[in-house]
């Protein structure tokens, strides 16, 4: 933070400094009320995004030194935040089919971090990639796509050929059945269809033929082919991103009572079950049951943030 604030005048806006203070604030207000150990894969992120800044710096003087002496092609220009597993939420690691560009790129971006950091390992998340393409559809119909990662392979197999069936397209990139429907509905049955499918329904199958939009109708330069924007075509898909969202909220929810325990008792000091229970009924602004908020008490006196007394078992004691 100080060596933002000495070099704000050439590195940050005003706007962009009053982001970066109400985060600190909001990080020293985390720490205070609820201790260190709550916060901790917090002040991780915020190191893994500065340090990934920092990386991508060194990574453009790389290239630039590597490209001089001509030891590569050109790559495809790739911006990189590298993250400490165990602070992020969790993904699921799939692996896709990269085209060379790329995957040249990510290649020698190992071999650069390898330079710098022997012993460690880094593991792609493809299912996290943005990209931005730009794309003739037909003379003087330039366009700038933003797409994730599996919108982009797909997208860019038609440099190739320009009909593909849903079948060769899950062989040419090896995306699993789930990523290959979600990622065909958002381009070729959402508002803006960059591909046409045949037959023009919203099911996606494998024998479905897909062309490029060469008609397309978007009037603006820059589109964003959002992921948001997808319907998913199965029961079962609804059911289960309903399910993760439940989950999230769930893991939100037991961060916000184990917070406001920490908060009541290190107030209070010490505190018998039920008010301590009434405390919580008042505090927290979302439904909870009683047995939900034991656990979470449990579990906050297993991490030796609370404890029994001695004199009185249902009591209470906050440990400082």
């Amino acid at each position: 933070m100080d060596a933002r604030l000495r070099s704000a005048n050439k590195e940050a806006s005003d706007e962009q400094l009053d982001q970066l203070m109400n985060k600190v604030i909001t990080l020293f207000r985390f720490i205070q009320e609820c201790g260190a150990g709550f916060t901790q894969k917090l002040e991780g992120m915020f190191r893994d995004m500065e340090l990934s800044k920092d990386l991508g710096g060194a990574f453009r003087n790389y290239i630039q030194h590597e490209s001089s002496l001509g030891r590569f092609d050109e790559v495809v220009e790739c911006s990189v935040n590298v993250l400490t597993m165990g602070q992020w939420p969790a993904y699921e690691n799939l692996q896709v089919t990269l085209p060379h560009h790329l995957s040249t790129s990510l290649q020698l971006y190992e071999k650069f971090y390898d330079s710098r950091h022997t012993g460690r390992k880094l593991q792609w998340q493809a299912r996290l990639g943005q990209c931005v393409l730009k794309a003739n559809f037909r003379k003087g119909c330039q366009k700038e796509l933003k797409v994730s990662l599996f919108q982009a392979i797909v997208l860019l197999l038609f440099n190739d050929q320009p009909t593909w069936t849903g079948a060769d397209i899950m062989m040419a990139t090896k995306l699993d059945h789930k990523e290959f429907v979600r990622t065909m509905v958002s381009l070729s049955c959402a508002k803006v269809r960059v591909l046409l499918k045949t037959p023009m329904n919203k099911e996606i199958k494998e024998d479905d033929v897909f062309t490029v939009n060469s008609d397309i109708k978007e009037m603006r330069f820059r589109i964003r082919i959002s992921e948001v924007q997808i319907k998913e075509t199965t029961l079962e898909l609804q059911e289960e991103e309903y399910k993760a969202v439940e989950d999230e909220v769930n893991q939100d929810r037991q961060y916000q009572i184990d917070a406001a325990i920490v908060r009541v008792m290190k107030t209070r000091k010490k505190l018998n079950h039920q008010l301590l229970i009434s405390e919580l009924f008042a505090q927290l602004r979302f439904p909870v049951r009683a047995a939900d908020l034991k656990k979470r008490i449990g579990s906050l006196m297993e991490r030796d943030y609370l404890r029994r007394c001695d004199e009185d078992p249902n009591l209470y004691q906050y440990v400082a």
